[in-house]
Parts: structure tokens; C-alpha cells; sequence
């Protein structure tokens, strides 16, 4: 079925109540998922391209101090020092992988294969070492009190580190990082600050004492401080989320559901000088990923709160992202600037949007509310697999060493004697560019006065909230082996 083809739905939206309808007026609900959305987020091919990137590192002397960020032309990343923003996203991608390996092995194996024809993997403890060597300098950032971007940071991976080993080092670097960020605190404004400066071709700010720059990106970053408020019993750390999250819930909205990116506030007074886009069409447009950071942030805070007030906000934003995507189901890079054919589209909008509708489905489970959203949520990954997803034939394959080894008694290991040992390589099978990414067709920012604009290319984060997303389907028991087996008939989300 193409997108195009696609079950429509009407949403008559109210505060308490969504209903939804299928094409003649049934209500539908999700029951599995489409073969091809679970060929699209658990094939080989997405890990052999993480293991691509991350087995580059295993010869190193050194652990890693550059991260993929974004792909060229020529669909290779390119990497930034440990210190910038995105450092956190690929050791995430690494860990949500680990935590495959380890909570449902099943996933890994759903090829269809045969136990003598199945590719071999790389051993969990390899992507352990691996997910321990990418972060062993990470923890230093936990200590930078010049950003709001520990959230990002240090959650994606330190977060998994603790969760599947209890790595005390991930504790305290997480406990450590949700103090910095809470020092950013401003309690005139009642919110963290965001942007100590920001320069475009268009706009100047330099002096932090002047401006007090809020970015609805910020809201992801709550998670990090509910979770140290919870684990320390430090009620001020969770005072602090809540407070940004209501002042982002009071300035950040307009009242179609849509988004500023930027609030300025005065520092002085509290009271709001300037709202404004860094990285949208216009001040006045809706940017699609800081649309998809409201939907997902504020449904993390319903997660931490139960205030309903968050879950309504959640649901609003998410109306409006549904209302106003294309009829491919694939948002544009900001859903109110002009279309062409050459707009840009923003995969990492997508993915992340998918995750937050995900979140409101599991709070509204058992209701057609949530059915809307799983519904709509598995959609939009699909249709943005359907269009972005670079070529899966990522494959891995085994290479013995040349040197042989002798082995007594001759014969104890079948088919092995005297064959050394074997290491795990990717290839790929089809022949043409493979794309180090696992998506295509993110947007950075071609905002009209940004300094550098940057477009359809791979992002690190779109692929770790890809994966992310896969994974919050194995967690809320909707992605399973039996589900997947070649030949059985499931419905179809696309």
C-alpha cells in the first residue's frame, strides 16, 4: 500500500477527547506491526551500519574525542569534537543496540534464516567494550555549565550505561550533569537558560546579561534533571524542571498548537522582549523538529509529573504536527514555509515526532485516543523509511585470520581447525553508494540568515531516535518475533 493509499483519518480534537475514524466512519485500531516497518527499524543492515562507524575506533591507542554528526554528498559523516551538542547521540545509538542484544535477542534474528545460513553478528560483549570505549571521555562534559545541552549529552548513552550495568561512573556522571544544567536556572524567568550568545546573518546576540535566549529544543532536556530529582530525592532539581516546563508551556505556544523556536526573556523583569527562529522558515512559521522536541518533551514531563495540563499540551502539538503533514507523510523541514521542489525535508523531525506520539499512545492505552497516535506514529516511521531509508544491504560477514593456529586434539573443533580467529567486517551488496547513515533526508537548518545552511544529508540524531523508536516498541510489547515471521499476514501502518 502507498502512503498515498494510506487508511485517512479525522481528528475532532477537544481537551479531554479524540476520536478517530477509519475511511467509512469504523473506528480501527493497530494491532501489528507491517512486515516492512519491521524490516525498516531490527534488520542487519541497521546495525552493521552502527557497527561500521563505532569498529573504527577498536584499533585506536586512544578512546575517541570526534562523533559523527552529519553525512557529505557522498553520504559520510562528518565529525565534531566531543564538547559539541550531538557528542551524545552515536554512543546512544551504540547503547540502544546493546540493549537489544541484551533484553530481546529474539529481535536480532528475525531474518528468516535458518540457524546453518544465519550471518553471524559481533558478540554483545564487543558492543559493550565498544559503547564503553565512545564514552570513556564523555564524562567530562557532565561538568560544562555553558550549555543546556546535557541532556543530550550525557542521557542518550550514560542513561543505558547505568540502566543495563549500573555503571556508577554513568551515575554520578548523570547526577553531576543535571546540576550543571540546573545551575542555568534563572529564577526571574522561571526557566534555564538556553543560549549564552547567538549570531546569525540577520540578528546578534553576545551579552548574556542583556538577552536570557529559550529554545523549545530545551524541553528534551528535562528528562536528565527529573530523573537525578528521583534517584537523589533532590526536590529542587525536580522544582526546576517543572517550573522551565510551564514556562515553555506559557511562551512558547501560540494559540494554533504551532511553536516559536526562540523566546527571549528579560532577565530583569522576566517579562518576554522578543520571539523569534533560528533555524525555521520565519519568526512566525513552525519549525517541524521544534515542533517534534514540544511533542515528545512535554509527554517526558507527563511521564515525571502525571499533570494533565502536560499531556493536553503534548496532544496539541501532536494534532498540529498530524494536520499538517504532506500527503507522502513526510514532514517538511518547517510546516508553514513554501513548498517547491526542492523544499527540504526533515527525517530527524519525523522520528523524533514518532516518539512523543508513541508516549501518548502509552498514556492513553486501551482508548481509541491512543490508538490514534500508535496509529499515526508507526506511520510516520514508515512512510519516512518508505522515502528516506538509505540502501539496507549493509550485511556483516566473517573474516578469518590468515595466521593459523594449532589445535590439540586435531579435530576438537569442527570446520575450525587450525583457522586462527575471525573478526566481523561490513560490506555491502548492492554495489552503489552505501550512505553511513542509517536515514537520509534531514535538515539541520536552512533557516533563510543562518550562517551556514545545511540539508538533506544524514544526522546522527535522526537515526538514534530511529532507534529509539524500534526500541520503545520492544519495551511496550508491540514489536514481536512471532509478528514477523515471513508469510504471516499483519496490518499494514503504511
Amino acid at each position: 500500500m502507498s502512503p498515498s493509499e494510506a487508511p485517512t483519518t479525522d481528528l475532532e480534537v477537544h481537551p479531554s477527547k479524540i476520536k478517530l475514524y477509519g475511511t467509512n466512519g469504523v473506528q480501527c485500531r493497530i494491532h501489528a506491526i507491517s512486515e516492512h516497518l519491521m524490516d525498516a527499524l531490527y534488520s542487519e543492515s541497521v546495525v552493521a551500519k552502527v557497527w561500521n562507524i563505532a569498529s573504527k575506533a577498536v584499533s585506536s591507542s586512544k578512546p575517541p574525542i570526534l562523533y559523527p554528526e552529519y553525512t557529505d554528498e557522498d553520504g559520510i559523516y562528518v565529525y565534531r569534537t566531543l564538547d559539541f551538542w550531538t557528542s551524545g547521540f552515536f554512543p546512544g545509538s551504540m547503547y540502544l543496540l546493546l540493549e537489544r542484544f541484551t533484553r530481546h535477542p529474539q529481535i536480532t534474528h528475525r531474518s528468516g534464516q535458518t540457524k546453518d545460513t544465519l550471518t553471524p553478528w559481533p558478540h554483545r560483549l564487543q558492543l559493550e567494550y565498544l559503547c564503553r570505549w565512545w564514552t570513556t571521555n564523555l564524562h567530562a562534559n557532565a561538568l560544562k555549565r555553558d550549555t543546556h545541552d546535557l541532556g543530550f549529552m550525557i542521557a542518550p548513552w550514560a542513561t543505558k550505561s547505568w540502566e543495563l550495568h549500573r555503571d556508577p561512573a554513568a551515575y554520578n556522571s548523570l547526577v553531576m550533569a543535571a546540576h550543571s544544567l540546573a545551575s542555568r536556572f534563572n529564577t526571574t524567568t522561571q526557566c534555564l537558560r538556553s543560549w549564552d550568545v547567538c549570531i546569525t546573518n540577520r540578528y546578534s546576540f553576545t551579552d548574556p546579561s542583556q538577552d536570557f535566549l529559550v529554545i523549545i529544543d530545551n524541553m528534551l532536556n528535562l528528562d536528565l534533571l527529573f530523573w537525578a530529582a528521583r534517584e537523589t530525592s533532590n526536590k529542587g532539581l525536580f522544582d526546576v524542571a517543572m517550573m522551565h516546563a510551564r514556562t515553555t508551556q506559557k511562551h512558547h505556544i501560540r494559540d494554533d498548537h504551532s511553536t516559536f523556536h526562540v523566546v527571549n526573556f528579560d532577565s530583569e523583569n522576566g517579562g518576554v522582549k522578543a520571539k523569534f527562529t533560528n533555524q525555521g522558515f520565519s519568526d512566525s512559521s513552525c519549525w517541524a523538529r521544534g515542533q517534534a522536541w514540544g511533542i515528545l518533551g512535554f509527554m517526558q514531563t507527563f511521564e515525571w509529573t502525571k499533570e494533565i495540563s502536560f499531556l493536553v499540551t503534548a496532544r496539541d502539538l501532536a494534532d498540529y504536527f498530524i494536520a499538517h503533514l504532506p500527503e507522502d507523510g513526510v514532514p517538511y523541514w518547517d510546516f508553514t514555509a513554501p513548498i517547491t521542489e526542492v523544499s527540504p525535508r526533515d527525517t530527524s523531525a519525523a522520528v523524533v515526532a514518532a516518539c512523543g506520539m508513541l508516549l501518548l499512545y502509552k498514556a492513553l492505552k486501551g482508548s481509541p485516543d491512543g490508538d490514534v497516535y500508535l496509529f499515526k506514529a508507526m506511520k510516520l516511521v514508515d512512510c519516512t523509511a518508505s522515502k528516506f531509508l538509505n540502501s539496507p544491504t549493509s550485511r556483516f560477514e566473517k573474516v578469518t585470520s590468515a595466521s593459523k593456529v594449532p589445535v590439540y586434539p586435531s579435530g576438537c573443533i569442527d570446520g575450525h581447525e587450525g583457522d586462527g580467529f575471525s573478526s566481523m567486517t561490513v560490506v555491502d551488496k548492492s554495489g552503489s553508494k552505501i550512505g553511513e547513515s542509517i536515514l537520509g533526508g534531514a535538515t539541520i537548518n536552512n533557516y533563510e540568515f543562518a550562517p551556514r545552511r545545511w540539508s538533506n544529508h544524514g544526522l546522527v540524531y535522526a537515526d538514534y531516535y530511529f532507534l529509539l523508536f524500534g526500541n520503545m516498541l520492544l519495551e511496550l510489547g508491540l514489536a514481536k518475533l512471532d509478528d514477523a515471521k515471513p508469510g504471516k499476514k499483519v496490518d499494514s501502518v503504511r
